[in-house]
């Protein structure tokens, strides 16, 4: 089976005084979340599409499916948890309620406020996915990375040759996921942010997707007036 898993569950903290999370901020007419949405629902691959938000916003999220008409019956909503990978893992243990997880599973996740993906970027995750145990979406660096632990000073510039900048969607094999997150430490799970390096601390290769420069994540005021602009040019046309 291939499920995909639409991450919803941040507030919006540096978007400034918006009286909703980010998610759900217009773009172009309609919530950004209904544009990441309707990338996915394209893909006829995925069995079940999992929409995981804060609990208080899961009947604002089925509101506004129905007011967009979206009733695709592959879409569940359910509630994320209080991180990101804890997110993830509501989404696993929610299929698992109803489904036995085999060895062949997989799941694709993506963050919300991305929604400029394109049918390439998704099908390229599903393709490499299946054949490796994870893959994450990443564009080159363009600019000299620098690495600071006080902040003040440079510890070390690497090779930009060899730096990426990480993107969604990430695509995992759900039971090699699971058991290396199980695997983890407390301590190690509080302070890992990303899905990928659950996969990178635990010795696992992760397998590298294209992204795109467009591919951008929508969290400040500024990255919003990017996205209308990018709608408005019509460079995110798959």
């Amino acid at each position: 089976m291939i499920y995909a898993g639409i991450l919803a569950g941040g507030i919006g903290s540096r978007m400034g005084n918006v009286p909703l999370p980010k998610q759900f901020l217009e773009l172009d007419g309609k919530p950004i979340i209904i544009h990441t949405i309707e990338k996915f629902l394209l893909t006829k691959e995925f069995d079940e599409i999992f929409i995981a938000t804060p609990e208080k916003w899961v009947l604002h999220t089925k509101d506004i499916l129905n007011k967009f008409n979206i009733d695709d019956e592959r879409i569940k909503v359910i509630q994320g948890g209080i991180d990101r990978n804890e997110t993830i893992m509501n989404i696993i243990n929610t299929i698992e309620k109803n489904k036995v997880i085999t060895d062949d599973d997989v799941i694709v996740t993506h963050d919300a406020v991305r929604p400029f993906l394109t049918r390439r970027i998704i099908k390229e995750n599903i393709d490499f996915v299946l054949e490796n145990k994870a893959v994450d979406t990443v564009i080159p660096a363009t600019d000299t990375i620098i690495t600071s632990k006080n902040g003040e000073d440079i510890e070390s510039i690497p090779l930009r040759n060899e730096m990426y900048q990480g993107q969604t969607p990430q695509s995992f094999n759900i039971n090699s996921l699971r058991a290396n997150y199980n695997n983890l430490s407390d301590d190690n799970k509080k302070i890992l942010t990303d899905a990928c390096k659950i996969m990178v601390v635990s010795d696992q290769k992760v397998k590298l997707v294209d992204g795109e420069l467009y591919n951008i994540k929508i969290t400040t005021p500024y990255d919003l007036k990017v996205a209308n602009s990018i709608i408005k040019g019509g460079m995110a046309n798959d």
